[in-house]
Formats: structure tokens, C-alpha cells, sequence
């Protein structure tokens, strides 16, 4: 005869699946996505008049490179802190060192590289744009006096 299987007793009893609910980050990102989404249907749908396109947002860009003055923070030294400014028309750099003590900013030096981009080899640190200008005039007259000899 056969007799019945015994049943185990000590199997673990199943648990209801337990549904977390997400994380706020994927709420957060859903929200954002859906905002996106509408600003561009929004915008297909919209008088050519109110098109983002249409709108100036900044200053137009120029195909000859970067113009106008630029201003960068930066450490002068171990200890001082200042600002560089760089005036790309004028071909000039400035630097202003903060004062702490004082609250205020001072002068700490100035530059034009006008003629310093003409220098083909050259390094000195005391030297004044009046005789770099020189420098280039009595190298432009080599280079001419050079080119007119090896002429036939």
C-alpha cells in the first residue's frame, strides 16, 4: 500500500509582497521631464511672435573671437588674492590686488602686449612696452635688410 507523503511543517509560510514606493529622486526627475516636455510642445504651438528663438538672450557673437573685457579672481601670491582684467580691444591686462586690512582693491600692475606678440625670442622681466616697440621696429628692419640681400 501506498502511504502518504509526510508533510513538512517547518516551511516558511508565504508573505504578501510588500510594494515600497519609489524614491523622491524619480519624482523629482518625472516632474522636471514633464516640464520640459510641455515648454517644447508649448513652444511648436506657439505665434511666431513668442518663439524662444526669436527672443535675444545676450550679446551677438562676432566671427572674429572674443572681444570686450573679461574679469578672473585668482591668487597673486601665497597670501593675496586679486582680480585680472583683460581688455582684448585695447590689448591690455591689469591686475588689482585686495587689501584686507584696508577693504579695498589696489593697483598692482598693468600691461599692453601690443607689440610683445610680435617677439619671436625674447625673456626679460623688466622690460617696458616702449622698448619691446623698438625691439619689433629694429627686428621688422633686419628681417627687410635680410630679405633685400638674398634678392638677385
Amino acid at each position: 500500500m501506498d502511504q502518504p507523503l509526510p508533510i513538512e511543517t517547518n516551511c516558511p509560510t508565504p508573505t504578501p509582497w510588500v510594494r515600497k514606493s519609489p524614491h523622491p529622486v524619480y519624482w523629482v526627475i518625472a516632474t522636471a521631464l514633464s516640464i520640459i516636455a510641455i515648454a517644447v510642445v508649448a513652444q511648436l504651438f506657439s505665434p511666431s511672435g513668442m518663439r524662444l528663438d526669436n527672443m535675444a538672450f545676450a550679446q551677438p557673437t562676432t566671427s572674429g573671437g572674443a572681444r570686450g573685457v573679461f574679469a578672473f579672481s585668482g591668487q597673486l601670491s601665497k597670501s593675496t588674492y586679486g582680480v585680472y582684467m583683460v581688455d582684448v580691444d585695447a590689448m591690455t591686462i591689469w591686475t588689482y590686488e585686495y587689501l584686507p586690512q584696508k577693504g579695498c582693491m589696489r593697483l598692482a600692475a598693468s600691461r599692453t602686449w601690443r607689440y610683445d606678440r610680435y617677439l619671436e625670442n625674447h625673456n626679460i622681466c623688466d622690460l617696458p612696452p616702449e622698448i619691446v616697440e623698438q625691439m619689433i621696429e629694429e627686428q621688422r628692419k633686419y628681417r627687410l635688410q635680410s630679405s633685400e640681400s638674398q634678392l638677385p
